[in-house]
């Protein structure tokens, strides 16, 4: 395993199919391997304890998420270096118990039955026009004309965001996303001040809302999380603002690279593609699920030792990072029966492409779900064909599998 480094930027860039085969190596390795700090990092303080061990067995990867005390999100869940003290305050995913429970109720409390039934609506209709409106036009660019503005379109409407700063949110998304490590997408700019004026110009968008949304509530999820719940809990303008930037990462680039990247795999697998084609709406879920799977768009995510403790045989000591991959355990067989093979009806499909189950499981996973849904049985129902006609150009980072470009003819 010498030549497995998951601290090298350049080891993220080799693809799928090659991280794959490096990871069933570390998963048929004794306890955890132990890799040095990042050599891209940000400048983030190493910490107390440098370096991290990788987490890249199912079963190991399901321990972790499921043990919140043994194993803490804070005091950052997205890089393996420490940020500046501070920065991630009321950022519900680096956040443990009690407040990650409080921001979590409150969030959870905006999501009542009526809303979710609107934004699945939402999503079909806006499925339905993108397609509609890039059927029969000849090879055009996925990822502009349908996977990014399906989310950017559907979150910003959820949130209030009004048309004129979606351009903004969209570039802002893409360089906290990759914390600044592709210099093409995003807002450009030396990496840590490109990633700080991101998240100032994505809080900025909430710092406007929520003085207008306090004043003049609307049927948006931003007045239900400004205004006192039935627990009289509500989020303050910096928890919005912390809010939302997790919800353009998690609602917006999660959905963006699921969505290219299942387009993809259903070119690479043609008689996956035709099969969901002889059964748009049965084989949706499942479809949907299976993409989620077999792209996972956030590889990993970083969690921290709370005391000393054992797992998978290796001693832990407080304070030791873990990088936590879900990509590697969506491949592993003692989680799936042919973890190797793309099936658009598998199941039981008991995947991590939202992360495992436990307090940080994504609280977006089913709204997520629905969308990919909406798309690909839009896609599956058109009496054209639907194919990429060119590899996926890949955004440069070691934690997003995402896409910068790919191109399409549909119908």
């Amino acid at each position: 395993m010498e030549d497995i480094d998951l601290s090298r930027f350049d080891f993220w860039l080799e693809g799928s199919d090659a991280r794959e085969s490096r990871f069933a190596s570390l998963r048929a390795a004794d306890g955890l391997p132990y890799f040095d700090e990042p050599d891209e990092g940000l400048g983030f303080d190493p910490g107390p304890r440098p370096g991290f061990y990788a987490v890249t067995r199912y079963d190991d990867v399901l321990e972790v998420c499921r043990d919140d005390e043994r194993f803490h999100s804070a005091p950052t869940s997205f890089t393996i270096g420490d940020p500046p003290p501070g920065s991630n305050s009321g950022n519900m995913i680096s956040t443990d118990n009690p407040e990650h429970a409080r921001l979590r109720r409150i969030v959870q409390s905006a999501y009542h039955a009526r809303r979710v039934a609107q934004l699945e609506l939402h999503f079909e209709e806006e499925a339905r026009r993108l397609i509609g409106a890039a059927a029969g036009s000849g090879e055009f660019d996925f990822v502009e004309a349908i996977a990014a503005e399906l989310p950017l379109n559907t979150t910003c409407s959820m949130m209030g965001v009004p048309p004129s700063e979606r351009a903004t949110v969209l570039r802002a998304s893409h360089t906290i996303i990759t914390m600044g490590s592709d210099p093409e997408y995003g807002m450009g700019g030396a990496r840590g001040e490109a990633v700080l004026n991101a998240a100032l110009a994505v809080a900025g968008v909430m710092y406007e809302l929520y003085p207008d949304r306090i004043a003049t509530p609307r049927d948006d999820v931003t007045s239900s999380l400004v205004h006192a719940n039935a627990d009289g809990e509500a989020l303050t303008a910096d928890e919005l603002a912390a809010f939302f930037l997790l919800l353009i990462v998690g609602g917006i680039e999660t959905t963006i690279a699921a969505l290219s990247n299942g387009l993809w795999a259903l070119t690479e697998h043609e008689e996956q593609r035709r099969r969901w084609q002889t059964d748009p709406e049965g084989l949706a879920l499942s479809g949907a699920n299976e993409i989620v799977r077999w792209t996972t768009p956030l590889m990993w995510s970083r969690r921290t030792v709370a005391g000393a403790t054992t797992l998978a045989g290796t001693d832990l000591m407080e304070g030791d990072k873990l990088m936590v991959l879900f990509a590697s355990a969506n491949r592993d067989g003692a989680g799936f029966e042919s973890p190797t093979v793309f099936d658009v009806a598998r199941a039981p499909n008991h995947h991590f492409g939202y992360g495992a189950p436990g307090e940080h499981y994504c609280l977006g996973a089913h709204l997520s779900r629905r969308e990919i849904m909406a798309l690909f049985r839009e896609l599956a129902s058109l009496r054209g064909d639907f194919r990429a006609t060119a590899p996926p150009d890949r955004v440069r980072s070691n934690i997003y599998d995402g896409v910068r470009s790919i191109r399409c003819r549909i119908g």
